[in-house]
């Protein structure tokens, strides 16, 4: 997932993703586990995907606490 696309959703479409995210990540993990996972760089891929969203998060938070 790219930055534009993150940055073009709302705070509570975010929430949403970065929990659906996660659990993807465990399900990966799992599947790599048992080394039915073909494409171990899914894994990679996904934790960076979280770590944007929650950046643009926090961002977004920050930028909202320092307005008020």
């Amino acid at each position: 997932m790219k930055m534009y696309e993150i940055r073009e959703m709302r705070n509570e479409e975010l929430k949403k993703r970065i929990e659906e995210e996660e659990m993807n990540l465990i399900d990966l993990r799992f599947q790599n586990s048992f080394k039915s996972l073909t494409n171990t760089s899914k894994i990679k891929l996904t934790r960076r995907d979280i770590a944007r969203m929650k950046t643009e998060l926090r961002q977004r938070e920050e930028q909202e606490k320092n307005n008020n």
